[in-house]
């Protein structure tokens, strides 16, 4: 793999709006609060953690293409945003050729609830608007709009570890120089459908919601940690379950010290089980602590969900040409 670096992260969580807040929640170790959200058919509400409202409205939910856009959507693109800093005059200027993966498991469910909920109760009057929001691709196309980008985007759909293979695959577009920089996110909205089909297979997890964006460049100058690798997929078969999987995948990575291997399920502990999304904050918390100074090195083990274990390591890095 070329050497590739890492020039931005954003983060909305259950903590809150920002990589700040959800550094502030990881070093405090306490789980956020939960949030009853009412499940039809049942008296007893499930338990989620939802994303907080903005403190101020971001001006990007006045963008035509964000009006009516989920919250999915609205967690990517400030996420993305907030990861790109300073480059994004740049690129709707047409200054910068920015790539865009969107990695996502359960995608706009609250929509495609809400949709075919209608269509079951009376299809005539479907509200057509709803629609949109129910494709995979709807958070990559608002945030391409968004920024007038027309370079490479896509979504890709898996569980957990679908991150890192979007870390993999932006950095495969730049080494084949088809991009100047490439925006990866991860993102998941909550809805009780979601919830409810969570419990049925890990009764203790409690779904969250949010995004993580990494910002991808191949120069160095100003960046705040480099992606020395990402491993191997390994799949979860009949042949070779959930641990050998992990063995696997953790062989690949060298020999983590204590602080330096920054595992889901103790973010998914403090933030809930967002997919996609929690495998995202894994990559931003561990370049925020190298940001800070306080590794020199930092590895991501994600264990997905349902198809994968796979994991990356990340560089501490001077930020020098």
């Amino acid at each position: 793999m070329s050497r590739i670096f890492v020039h931005g992260i954003g983060a909305v969580s259950p903590a809150g709006w920002g990589v700040a807040a959800l550094r502030d929640a990881l070093k405090k170790n306490q789980p956020v609060p939960t949030q009853a959200l009412a499940r039809p058919g049942w008296e007893k509400p499930l338990l989620v953690r939802t994303v907080p409202p903005p403190v101020s409205t971001p001006p990007f939910f006045a963008h035509p293409r964000l009006r009516r856009a989920g919250p999915i959507a609205q967690f990517t693109v400030a996420a993305a945003l907030e990861a790109l800093g300073g480059k994004i005059e740049k690129i709707q200027a047409g200054g910068l050729r920015l790539g865009i993966i969107v990695c996502v498991m359960v995608g706009g469910v609250n929509y495609s609830r809400r949709f075919y909920e209608e269509v079951l109760r009376e299809p005539a009057t479907a509200s057509p608007l709803l629609f949109p929001e129910t494709v995979f691709n709807a958070p990559a196309s608002h945030l391409a709009a968004f920024l007038g980008s027309n370079a490479a985007s896509c979504t890709l759909v898996g569980d957990d570890g679908t991150f890192l293979q979007g870390l993999a695959l932006g950095a495969q577009w730049l080494g084949d120089e088809k991009l100047d920089a490439c925006v990866v996110v991860g993102a998941e909205e909550t809805d009780w459908i979601v919830a409810d089909a969570l419990k049925l297979f890990e009764r203790g997890s409690v779904h969250g919601a949010g995004a993580g964006a990494v910002l991808l460049g191949k120069n160095s100058g100003g960046a705040i940690a480099e992606l020395s690798a990402v491993t191997d997929s390994f799949p979860f078969t009949q042949t070779q379950n959930r641990a050998a999987a992990v063995k696997k995948m953790l062989a690949q990575l060298p020999e983590s010290t204590p602080g330096e291997l920054f595992c889901g399920e103790e973010i998914q502990k403090i933030l809930g089980k967002a997919f996609t999304a929690s495998a995202a904050w894994q990559c931003v918390a561990a370049c925020e602590s190298l940001r800070q100074n306080e590794l020199a090195a930092a590895s991501v083990g994600v264990v997905g969900t349902n198809q994968q274990a796979i994991g990356a390591r990340f560089l501490a890095c001077a930020g020098t040409d």
